[in-house]
This record gives structure tokens, sequence and C-alpha cells, in this order.
């Protein structure tokens, strides 16, 4: 059974968010996704949390159908604002946010920015843990920007393939079919503030139980990194999905969700 329900938008933060809602049902959870991940391509986690879960996957500013333009902010703060924005804005209460990639780095923003958010639990998962003094974020510009400028040209799953060479072929259709509403000027800028921003200095601040999890094959976060983070964060705990890349659950997606069920205390 489909637990999709519909896709929607708001004002909120001052710009139009959009978002899919899946479940309708339990507990509320909000995905933010990661740099170059339209709502849409996060669509099949999202129906499996559907069904415990009443599921929302946000469109972050300048990707997917959320606002973009030159004029808009593509920082850190604004991010972290417009989560908690849409929170409120759809009323939502004792809400998980699970943030992937850059939707980590911007899940712990949002929890020091808006302590008095409904929070219930964080889920972060593979978060560059780069920032000004520290090692860079392990991934390349213009991986980014080359297949965001072939999407806008035109390109097929095929063509997609050269990108992400391990990817289904449904996974790379629709990337090569959402890829081009990725705003290159707001890539380009979250992908330079992984070193510009320090997300160090909010860890103290988050106060709601939290997973931090690392990809088994990659380097994002190392256990070292890890370490790091649960010695500044004060009620967290760490896993690692030992048979998946920095991609999660388009690598390993059984092992993803049952490090989430693990820690939210229900099978996923």
């Amino acid at each position: 059974m489909s637990h999709y329900q519909y896709g929607a938008q708001v004002h909120a933060n001052g710009i139009r968010q959009h978002y899919l809602r899946y479940g309708g049902h339990g507990p509320a959870l909000v995905i933010v996704p990661g740099i170059t991940s339209p709502a849409v391509t996060w669509g099949f986690v999202a129906e499996r949390f559907g069904a415990r879960f009443d599921t929302y996957v946000q469109d972050v500013r300048g990707r997917g159908l959320s606002q973009a333009g030159d004029d808009l902010d593509y920082g850190l703060d604004a991010q972290a604002d417009d989560v908690a924005a849409l929170i409120r804005a759809l009323g939502l209460d004792d809400v998980t946010v699970l943030g992937h990639s850059m939707g980590g780095r911007i899940a712990i923003r949002m929890a020091r920015r808006h302590p008095d958010l409904p929070l219930a639990r964080l889920i972060l998962a593979d978060p560059p843990v780069s920032g000004p003094g520290r090692r860079p974020y392990p991934a390349n510009l213009p991986w980014y920007v080359d297949s965001i400028r072939a999407a806008v040209h035109g390109m097929d799953a095929d063509a997609m393939r050269e990108f992400c060479p391990t990817w289904t072929e449904q996974q790379l259709r629709l990337r090569a079919q959402w890829l081009h509403t990725c705003d290159e000027r707001a890539v380009v800028q979250s992908f330079e503030d992984f070193q510009r921003d320090d997300i160090h200095q909010d860890l103290p601040r988050v106060t709601v139980p939290t997973l931090l999890m690392g990809a088994g094959r990659g380097d994002v976060v190392t256990d070292a990194d890890a370490d790091e983070v649960l010695s500044l964060l004060p009620d967290a705990r760490f896993t690692r999905v030992e048979n998946a890349g920095h991609m999660l659950p388009w690598d390993d997606e059984e092992g993803f969700y049952r490090a989430c069920g693990d820690f939210l205390g229900c099978p996923i």
C-alpha cells in the first residue's frame, strides 16, 4: 500500500517552501536532504517511514520546487530557519528531523538557533564535519557543477551513470529528471560553506537525543570525527552503516532503516 499523500507548498521564513508528505499518522518526522537531492529523490525512503511516521520531505531552498533565485540567501542560517519555519507552519509537535549530508548540518544549526522548537530527536546521516581549520569535505565541487550543467542541458539515465556509476536504473532516471532543479549558485555556496561554517560550536547547544550515522564505505565521518562530535553533544550516540557509502539508503537501504529503527525504537 502506498503511503504517499501529496505535495504542497507553504510561505515560511519569507519564501515558498515545497514539501512532500507521506503517511499522515504517527509521530512527525521531517527529512532534510543533501546538497543536490530534491525531495522527490527521497520518496522511496519517505514511503518506508510513512508506514509509522507522519513524514515530510523538504525541498531545501534552491532545490526542487522550493524558491530559488539570484537574490536568495543560500547560507546555513537561512536554511536552518527554513526548517524551523516549515515545522511551525505545519503545526508539527515532538518532531524528529532526519538530515542527510548537508541536511545534517542544517539540522544541527536549526536546533541551536531555535531551542524552543518542539523537537523530539535528530538523526544526522553522514554530515560533513568540515569547517574552519578542519580537513575539507572529501568531495569535489566540479562533480556537482558538471552534473547540474549536464542536467540543465538535458540528460538521461545513461549520461547520469557517468556521475553515479553504482546507482540503479530507476535512481539514475530520477536524478537525471530532477537535478536541473538544483540552482548552481545554491549548490556552490553550500559546498563552500562546508568549509566556512563551524557546526562544532553548535553541538553543545543541541539538547535532544541525537543519532550520528556514518557510512562504512566513506570518509565523511571518521571514527575520530565521531568521537569529537560525541564529546560535544550532550545526548548522542553513533552508529555506522557498514555496507553503505555516503548516499546511505541508496547503497544499503535495509542497513539504513535498521540503524534508524534502533534509534527510534521501532522497525522501519
